[in-house]
């Protein structure tokens, strides 16, 4: 455990060193940018004329820099716009199409050989014509309130004795 806390700490001190050596070029990348973009003035010895064409030269050249910004600002918002437009297009698609719980249909060997062969072709396929028809027997029902008093008692319990008895042999 005490290696591995070693090498988070190890891991964590070369991150903040990574991170602090990026931040110094950065900071030098601006400033070799900014000396072979703009050049310092050399004011001294320059007549109010001159002076006032440089200060039209300049704010010339921020009106210039100025629309540059303002467009790419525009693109960047149009572009953002469009992302949050397509991200919520895309989380709508999901929330349509959720599958469904499929559930048991009971189809007819007719419908299964229709959808395989197609509506071109006739053929039925009655599964019940070949099973064996069966008859139930009539049983005689007897009302059993009828005799309620008949069974009630010792005697009746010893008549359905007999009579389940005599069914079994």
């Amino acid at each position: 455990i005490s290696e591995r806390k070693n090498l988070n700490a190890y891991g964590k001190h070369h991150f903040m060193l990574e991170l602090e050596q990026e931040i110094l070029d950065k900071e030098e990348e601006k400033h070799r940018y900014l000396a072979e973009r703009a050049p310092p003035l050399n004011m001294s010895g320059l007549s109010l004329g001159q002076l006032q064409d440089l200060c039209r030269e300049l704010h010339a050249k921020i009106d210039v820099v100025d629309e540059e910004r303002y467009d790419i600002e525009a693109k960047v918002m149009l572009n953002t716009r469009e992302i949050k437009d397509l991200n919520i297009k895309v989380l709508d698609l999901r929330g349509k199409f959720k599958r469904p719980n499929l559930r048991r249909v009971r189809v007819s060997a007719d419908a299964i050989l229709r959808s395989l062969l197609g509506s071109k072709h006739k053929v039925s396929m009655d599964l019940r014509a070949n099973l064996k028809s069966v008859k139930k027997e009539d049983t005689e029902k007897v009302d059993w309130r009828k005799n309620v008093e008949a069974m009630s008692g010792m005697e009746g319990r010893k008549k359905m004795f007999d009579a389940a008895k005599g069914s079994a042999q």
